[in-house]
């Protein structure tokens, strides 16, 4: 047995520490979804749907069967039956989970059959010589601003709408009315969506990628009818997920072919597939309307937004939710309205609903500010709202004008000329642009236990996941000054269901909500260790759930909120836009982590630099899939798009956390494409409402000039 002793040690929380896994990563010990080895690894490949809508008539199988290596080929006629019609713990999954349910083809790239071999690439072969064949039924994938079918969701977040817009309008001095668009957009993340399943011994164990495997094996266990306790998943190291690795066909097929041929089976999605099973950002369009006094006083503000989903379920991308947080005005309307079309379902992508919103809005702020003839920021500064515009409530904090403030202090903003297309360099016009930004900051029940070991070291286990964010890393730094040891005492193992209920790495609410379920399983642990005494051998454990903490919460507006800066450099020739500097300062709660915190931020500036000036998924009407599905086809920015990004924050602790933590993995990206957007109008005189700015529609607008630039400009989504 070990005694307890030692002096308390507390400061961890805010030091800059390096990953707990960082070498294991680089160097290759860490093991991902697709590498976990097993004995008697069977492989399983998807085929997917080549018409947009129909019914399959017929799967011819049996030359596949013959094939070399085919073990079997599951589709609608001979797949185990389950039950996807369910609600858990983020609601109704996606009804492509509930594969080769029906003979039903709702969309191009719908899964259709697996086909499972003894290697990878006996499936793949096998599945690329499988025919099936369809009765096809005519498509619509066409998305566009107020087309037929287009309607207001009956959701209570779908419409907000205080005082009278349309005679709030017609009194203001200054008006902006303006239309703008984001197309669709992928997560594609690093590590491939991937899992294995094996039954041992009666039970379900799942290896995957994904953001709570708590929730993948609560979703697993209702769709396949098993009792929660007989299902395992594990997920320890995670690639990048965005939003997208929830709960997809990949898992459920895997489960299915395990089920059948009683070995493990492993099931990757190639990049391909994962422009059609696993979600995406909505193509969006925005009409935005704001009245303001000659000073630049908002009177009032209207914001409608509209996003497509798919016939099977209703996605709504709220982005029309940014004003009902930033800007408040006397006369407030909110509206999000859907169409749903022949095309798969869209999910939560980083930052949700905030992104595509922010660059309506702030864009169009910068527009107001430039016909109240205003600078930017304090076009702001005059209109930051006291309580929430729309709720009333209090901030819980909110630091938006310290953000901006020093932000602008940093990047040199008051060196602006103000005036467009003024500042040359060669062949280059040169501008600057801002934009603030707002992510909501939540937190949610979690258990967590935590263990005394009989060698004076702690246990820390809860079924959170890193999805490269630092996340275990922040954990051992909570709990160490939670414990007041060193953190180097501290071991914290995550990504594995048997762990228990715990919120997933989603909503920037992860860290937040496992930090106070780390707390408490402290706080109690502390308690049961008597100075002096002894510890068993099989140590000392205390659980912990935070339902009851999070459920006495103060009832408030709680955000983080940044303001971002860019410059660019705009080619008059080839149309080329290239960012030269990002700047964001941010309020986003007490930073546990600085050094993994700072990565996150850059990180989200650098999704925008992407948002803003290459992505853009392009779906072909005549066959209603994309156009080049893949990396060579879907633009991101590369190494040589991004500049110098800086970021840094101000102090923002939240006073009703224990940690004082808020949320930082989605505000990077808020705000982003705005601020770049809005320099790019500085540059060259120009206002482009629709994204990515490509060198086509730079050279198109100075060629002809812009028709989105005139107010009341096309809402109408094109590639």
């Amino acid at each position: 047995m070990t005694t307890v002793t030692g002096t308390a040690v507390t400061g961890a929380v805010g030091t800059a520490r390096t990953r707990l896994e960082g070498v294991d990563k680089v160097t290759g010990a860490a093991r991902y979804a697709a590498e976990v080895p097993f004995a008697e690894l069977a492989h399983g490949w998807l085929v997917l749907s080549t018409v947009a809508r129909g019914r399959i008539r017929a799967v011819e199988a049996d030359p596949v069967l013959a094939m070399p290596g085919v073990l079997t080929v599951l589709h609608h006629a001979n797949a185990p039956r389950i039950a996807a019609d369910f609600a858990g713990l983020l609601g109704r999954p996606d009804p492509v989970v509930g594969v080769f349910q029906h003979d039903r083809v709702p969309y191009l790239g719908w899964p259709v059959a697996l086909v499972v071999a003894e290697t990878s690439e006996q499936a793949r072969e096998a599945a690329e010589a499988l025919v099936v064949r369809y009765e096809e039924e005519p498509h619509d994938v066409a998305f566009h601003a107020g087309r037929p079918g287009t309607y207001t969701p009956q959701t209570p977040e779908a419409t907000a709408e205080k005082g009278d817009v349309e005679g709030s309008l017609a009194a203001c001095a200054v008006r902006v009315d303006a239309r703008y668009t984001t197309p669709e957009e992928h997560h594609s993340a690093m590590e491939p969506h991937a899992a294995t399943a094996r039954w041992d011994g009666g039970r379900l164990e799942v290896f995957d990628s994904n953001q709570g495997s708590k929730w993948v094996a609560d979703d697993l266990a209702r769709l396949f009818s098993l009792d929660a306790a007989s299902v395992r998943v594990r997920s320890e190291h995670i690639g990048g997920a965005f939003g997208a690795k929830g709960v997809r066909p990949h898992q459920v097929c895997a489960v299915m072919a395990a089920t059948v041929l009683h070995r493990p089976v492993r099931v990757v999605l190639t990049r391909r597939q994962t422009f059609s099973l696993i979600g995406y950002r909505s193509p969006t369009a925005h009409h935005v309307r704001l009245g303001a006094d000659a000073d630049g006083r908002l009177r009032a503000f209207e914001h409608e937004a509209q996003n497509l989903t798919s016939t099977v379920a209703e996605f709504v991308e709220y982005s029309a939710g940014v004003g009902r947080v930033m800007y408040d005005a006397e006369a407030h309307r909110t509206v999000h309205r859907v169409v749903a079309l022949d095309v798969p379902t869209p999910t939560w992508m980083r930052a949700p609903g905030e992104a595509p919103g922010s660059f309506a809005v702030e864009s169009a702020l910068d527009e107001l500010a430039e016909k109240c003839g205003l600078d930017p920021i304090e076009l702001r500064a005059r209109n930051e709202p006291v309580v929430g515009p729309v709720s009333g409530l209090p901030f819980s904090t909110r630091k938006v004008l310290g953000c901006l403030r020093e932000g602008a202090r940093r990047f040199g903003w008051a060196d602006r000329d103000p005036r467009p297309g003024v500042r040359r360099d060669g062949r280059w016009l040169l501008g600057t642009g801002t934009a603030a930004s707002t992510y909501p900051s939540g937190v949610l029940p979690s258990t967590a236990s935590l263990t005394a070991e009989a060698d004076g070291t702690f246990t820390v286990r809860i079924s959170a996941a890193d999805v490269g964010t630092g996340a275990r890393t922040a954990l051992a730094l909570v709990a160490a000054d939670a414990l007041e040891v060193t953190p180097d005492r501290v071991q914290v193992r995550i990504g594995d269901s048997d762990f228990g209920p715990a919120w997933v790495a989603g909503g920037s609410a992860g860290t937040r909500s496992w930090a106070w379920a780390v707390m408490a399983g402290a706080r109690e642990l502390r308690e049961r260790l008597v100075p002096g005494g002894s510890i068993p051998p099989e140590g000392i454990t205390a659980r912990s759930d935070t339902a009851e903490l999070v459920g006495a919460l103060a009832k408030k507006e709680r955000h983080s909120f940044g303001a971002q800066f860019a410059e660019v450099a705009v080619d008059i020739t080839t149309g080329e836009v290239r960012v030269r500097r990002m700047l964001g300062i941010f309020a986003a709660g007490r930073i546990v982590n600085p050094l993994t915190a700072r990565s996150q931020f850059i990180g989200g500036m650098t999704w925008g630099i992407s948002m803003a000036l290459h992505e853009e998924a392009v779906r072909d009407p005549a066959s209603g899939g994309h156009v080049s599905p893949d990396l060579a086809g879907y633009h991101i920015a590369a190494n040589a798009d991004v500049p110098l990004i800086e970021a840094d924050w101000v102090d923002d602790p939240d006073p009703d956390d224990p940690v004082g933590i808020k949320g930082i993995g989605e505000i990077g990206v808020v705000g982003s494409a705005a601020a770049i957007a809005n320099a790019v109008w500085h540059a060259t005189g120009v206002r482009h409402r629709h994204l990515p700015i490509r060198p086509d529609r730079v050279l198109a607008a100075g060629a002809e000039g812009d028709p989105s630039a005139k107010a009341g400009g096309d809402a109408t989504h094109s590639a």
